[in-house]
């Protein structure tokens, strides 16, 4: 576990250095000229621990796409009835299979509304 070195002569913070001629990992003063030899050999760990939410994306010309399936999903905003969808693009396996709607008329993104009676809706996906 790597923890933070003072300086013993000035109490700054000793940074990690590469001494060429020890060939060994230092701890040194950027004040002072004082070092000492680090007994640890990690100089920088980074745990990444991120939670992703569900994201809808650019969905820019996606009602025009001839490719996607259509649906008679009712849009929230404009009231019409036919959307196109897609499948979320997270491959996690601790979730479940998210469908995202993109309105043919007003180009509308959004969800199944029954989703969000369980509270299944991200914070981050925007409800018109």
């Amino acid at each position: 576990m790597a923890s933070l070195h003072f300086c013993g002569e000035c109490n700054n913070l000793l940074y990690p250095k590469a001494d060429q001629q020890r060939r060994t990992m230092v701890y040194a003063c950027r004040i002072c000229t004082h070092s000492e030899v680090g007994d640890n050999s990690c100089v920088y760990r980074n745990d990444l621990l991120t939670v992703t939410k569900e994201q809808v994306g650019v969905t820019n010309d996606l009602g025009v796409d001839p490719s996607l399936a259509h649906s008679n999903m009712t849009c929230p905003k404009c009231g019409h009835e036919d959307a196109v969808f897609f499948q979320d693009q997270s491959k996690r396996k601790e979730t479940r299979m998210i469908l995202f709607f993109v309105c043919t008329k007003c180009n509308n993104s959004f969800m199944d509304p029954s989703l969000a009676e369980g509270g299944a809706i991200p914070d981050d996906i925007e409800q018109s």
